[in-house]
């Protein structure tokens, strides 16, 4: 089942038991945040609370939407048990098949409109996540649209914005993110303001979508339309031509300027630590806000294993085994594990050594240097088994010929938590791969260990004879 909302994906958690409700009031200073890390931390459901203090029972908050592989295979139409490597594939084909969005002039997120000073961002139960945030940040788990204003190529993202007082946010997209791109190539040189609209609460798979590792220029409505199989209802801003999804909870309607800053941050981002220190941020000014009746607030809890560890996992892997297919890598598949923090990847070749490692590692940092650690395995081990990912790594990757490290500046990874606040500031950083794969030039028959797993130092044929009367023998699995 594919939902056109995210009320229809809230119904299907709570029947599949990957969703607890708060009843009990909860305050939006701390409390709702610590529960949500804690639900974050132990592979827990999402969490709906019911009852903020301070607000009306008419609003209400839904925190961790899809931060297990439970909850990504719901929001993909499949059962709850699936596969990690089933979900990549269901992913897979979606991507490969996009659907344009359709244009409607009648939408749920039209129910309530409220324009100028009408339009106060206090009336929204943001939560306080983490003790020692710059503010209260409402962007976690949203959808921001913005424009081009040369070619007319629309972006979604996700990105983090806090609120700065009532009609003013101030947010964080990295200088290297499309949004940053555009903002200051196309807006600041020239001194304009950029329109942009923050969708919150859209269905899933359109957040899938924002939050997706995608090519500049590319378009991520019709990429949510593919992962959904029909298109993505499309209605227009009050105070803007950008479109928004329509059956969202809550969109923000507004302007960044290009003239203006705002404090923000710190903030307890993704990587699992509270990163940087208050400084300048983008400043967005409000000038609409539309909603559902009974808006419910999406959030993101920020932190180890939250819902980036999923989504932008999924489709960063996924973008990253097509970049080295593109250069002639013999790639066979990727993994960005949750635990990894979008930090580090594992792949697997069909053939390894130390010319295919370099390429790896030069492919991989030529642009965008997001992952600081790689893994590279032979075909035989499984990328979604961390167990056999570490027994490759412990026995096949050579303590001095076996690791790559690559240096760079102006590329890095401002959020990598291990660097420094110059190197961060630089934007310079280091990747490391690690070589978990037979040298190349090994021969295959007479000096490459054979492995003393099943599959690997028995005959098909007792392999076939244990497997069929594995159950006789008196296993139970």
């Amino acid at each position: 089942m594919i939902f056109d909302d995210n009320r229809g994906f809230v119904e299907a958690l709570r029947e599949s038991g990957d969703l607890v409700e708060v009843e009990k009031e909860v305050s939006w200073d701390l409390e709702l945040g610590a529960i949500s890390r804690l639900a974050c931390e132990k592979d827990g459901p999402a969490v709906w609370f019911k009852r903020v203090t301070d607000y009306l029972d008419e609003v209400s908050v839904f925190v961790n939407p899809v931060a297990t592989w439970r909850r990504i295979a719901i929001a993909l139409g499949l059962p709850p048990t699936a596969t990690v490597r089933e979900i990549y594939e269901a992913y897979e084909k979606g991507e490969a098949n996009p659907v344009d969005p359709v244009e409607v002039t009648e939408a749920p997120c039209k129910q309530v409109v409220r324009t100028g000073v009408d339009a106060n961002l206090f009336d929204l139960p943001t939560p306080m996540l983490h003790e020692g945030d710059g503010g209260r940040y409402l962007g976690t788990w949203d959808l921001v649209i913005s424009k081009d204003v040369d070619s007319g190529w629309v972006n979604w993202g996700m990105y983090r914005f806090m609120v700065y007082d009532a009609h003013h946010l101030t947010g964080f997209p990295r200088p290297t993110s499309h949004l940053g791109k555009v903002f200051q190539e196309h807006y600041v040189a020239k001194g304009k303001p950029m329109p942009l609209a923050i969708a919150i609460g859209t269905d899933p798979l359109s957040h899938f979508a924002a939050a997706a590792t995608y090519a500049l220029g590319g378009d991520e409505a019709s990429l949510a339309g593919g992962l959904r199989g029909r298109p993505v209802e499309m209605v227009r801003c009050e105070t803007s031509d950008l479109l928004v999804p329509a059956h969202s909870e809550i969109v923000i309607e507004g302007e960044v300027l290009p003239d203006r800053v705002g404090l923000e941050g710190p903030y307890g981002e993704y990587p699992g630590y509270r990163t940087g220190e208050m400084g300048n941020g983008i400043l967005f000014r409000t000038t609409a806000i539309t909603h559902r009746e009974k808006p419910v607030l999406t959030v993101d809890a920020t932190g180890y294993k939250d819902d980036s560890s999923t989504v932008t996992a999924l489709s960063g892997a996924l973008a990253i085994k097509r970049r080295l297919e593109r250069h002639g890598v013999p790639v066979r598949d990727v993994y960005v594990p949750p635990e990894g923090a979008v930090h580090l990847a594992v792949m697997s070749v069909d053939y390894g050594g130390q010319e295919v490692a370099r390429k790896v590692l030069q492919v991989l940092t030529s642009r965008r240097a997001l992952l600081s650690k790689l893994f590279l395995v032979d075909a035989d081990t499984d990328v979604f088994d961390m167990g056999k990912v570490l027994h490759a790594f412990s026995t096949k990757c050579h303590p001095a010929n076996g690791i790559h490290v690559i240096h760079y500046e102006g590329r890095a990874n401002t959020l990598t938590p291990c660097y420094s606040q110059a190197e961060r500031a630089s934007q310079k950083g280091a990747t490391v791969l690690y070589d978990c794969t037979w040298p190349g030039e090994w021969s295959r028959e007479w000096e490459t260990p054979v492995k003393a797993t099943l599959d690997s130092i028995f005959s098909q044929e007792v392999r076939e004879k244990v497997l069929r009367n594995w159950s006789e023998y008196g296993f139970k699995q």
